[in-house]
């Protein structure tokens, strides 16, 4: 099929961007960060030695999020596409996903990914469509506990939060005006329904369960919307909490501003620089807590993962080398150099790595995350409209607006409709 045929069908899109690849190379469509930790100088380029063993190059062609994702979509549509691996977010793992896409289960049984068994199975799991496995995980960002040890201190705490009784507790302790300044307990910027799901994974709460049941009205859901209410009535959240985005509570955090956010566990690096940050080196990170009343039933709190996989269009001319590419990329040797480049590792075995180690002093209570951890919603069409009616709902209930379970009445009927 030539260029400009090409070009014709994908509706104007603009191909001369990707390079027309030779025999000779595999192309990989992918955010910048999947190419910096795959080819870093710190841990070495996790795809040189499969190159030199194949003969095959490896040709990134790097987008922001959103451009990658149309691009990918694009050209996976095609009758015919260049490109054989593409990165995609596990909130894509939609059926869309499975008609673009190659099934990767008979690649699996042939020639398999080394130890499967040792990546989380909260990722892989999040990679299926219909119960068939369509991308393996790369790449994850897994939710903790931050806390400033300093301020926890001043005011009389020698140790983070042991339950998430405990943590309610101190937000509210660590709300005061410290050398005249406003110190709030407990950071959170937005309402973000990923956020709120992952507080209240506490209570091992869900919004939409895995086969698709919307509970949001239920118990769980209802204790940590009660809590998050009673939080910011006592002042232990900022009081501007829908206005204020991710980077303003980074900088609360730097600033002394608060004293405990609930976030990205590679976040511990910003909150720590000692640039930027009034409290270097006294930030800590630790996995959320669970409330007492499930103590039973997790050590810490399953808060939320988000991750990147690995998959190969169904339209690309060369999927046997792109999955032999995936495993090599896919497997321990190749995870622990990523992850020494930067990677959020996917494998559990990562952690045990003694380099790694000395670089994420939050290294095994990210281990412990990872280990109960799941997605936020489950990937579907709607999945973006119900996330906003949560956000929106649970805005209501914190701000006083509505009462708590009227408002998780209003979205549990409201998201209903979506998941039919």
């Amino acid at each position: 099929m030539s260029l400009h045929r090409r070009s014709m069908l994908a509706a104007g899109l603009a191909l001369a961007a990707t390079p027309a690849r030779a025999e000779d190379k595999l192309t990989v469509f992918a955010h910048r960060v999947h190419k910096t930790v795959a080819t870093g100088a710190q841990g070495g380029d996790i795809t040189a030695a499969w190159s030199k063993t194949t003969g095959v190059g490896v040709e990134w062609v790097t987008f922001e999020i959103a451009p990658l994702e149309e691009r990918l979509y694009r050209e996976a549509s095609l009758p015919e596409t260049n490109v054989d691996i593409g990165f995609v977010l596990n909130t894509q793992a939609t059926e869309r996903m499975a008609r673009l896409f190659e099934p990767l289960d008979p690649f699996m049984a042939r020639a398999p990914i080394e130890d499967p068994g040792d990546i989380f199975p909260g990722l892989m799991q999040g990679m299926k469509v219909g119960g068939t496995q369509y991308a393996i995980p790369f790449r994850h960002a897994s939710s903790g506990l931050h806390y400033n040890e300093v301020l926890l201190a001043e005011r009389g705490f020698t140790a983070p939060p042991a339950s998430v009784e405990d943590f309610i507790a101190m937000a509210k302790a660590c709300t005061w005006q410290r050398e005249g300044q406003p110190v709030v307990g407990f950071v959170m910027g937005g309402l973000g329904y990923a956020d709120i799901i992952a507080f209240a994974r506490a209570w091992d709460a869900d919004y939409i369960t895995a086969d698709m049941k919307v509970v949001a009205n239920q118990p769980p859901m209802v204790a940590a919307i009660t809590a998050m209410r009673e939080m910011y009535a006592a002042g232990a959240m900022p009081r501007n909490l829908v206005a204020i985005n991710g980077e303003d509570v980074n900088i609360w955090m730097q600033q002394g501003r608060g004293a405990m956010i609930i976030g990205g566990m590679g976040r511990n690096a910003i909150y720590n620089d000692p640039q930027k940050s009034r409290f270097a080196g006294k930030i800590k990170t630790v996995p959320f807590p669970v409330s007492r009343s499930i103590a039973g039933k997790y050590k810490v709190a399953p808060t939320k993962v988000e991750f990147w996989g690995m998959a190969i269009p169904r339209a690309s001319r060369h999927k046997e080398q792109a999955w032999s590419l995936i495993r090599a990329m896919a497997n321990k040797e190749s995870t622990r150099m990523a992850a020494i480049n930067g990677n959020g590792p996917v494998r559990n075995s990562t952690y045990d790595d003694a380099e790694l180690r000395r670089m994420l002093p939050y290294a095994e209570a990210e281990r412990q995350v990872l280990l109960v951890s799941r997605v936020a919603i489950p990937a579907f069409d709607n999945a973006a409209k119900a996330g906003d009616l949560l956000q929106e709902e649970v805005q209501a209930a914190v701000l006083g607006m509505k009462p708590v379970k009227q408002a998780l009445d209003d979205v549990t009927e409201r998201a209903s409709k979506l998941v039919t």
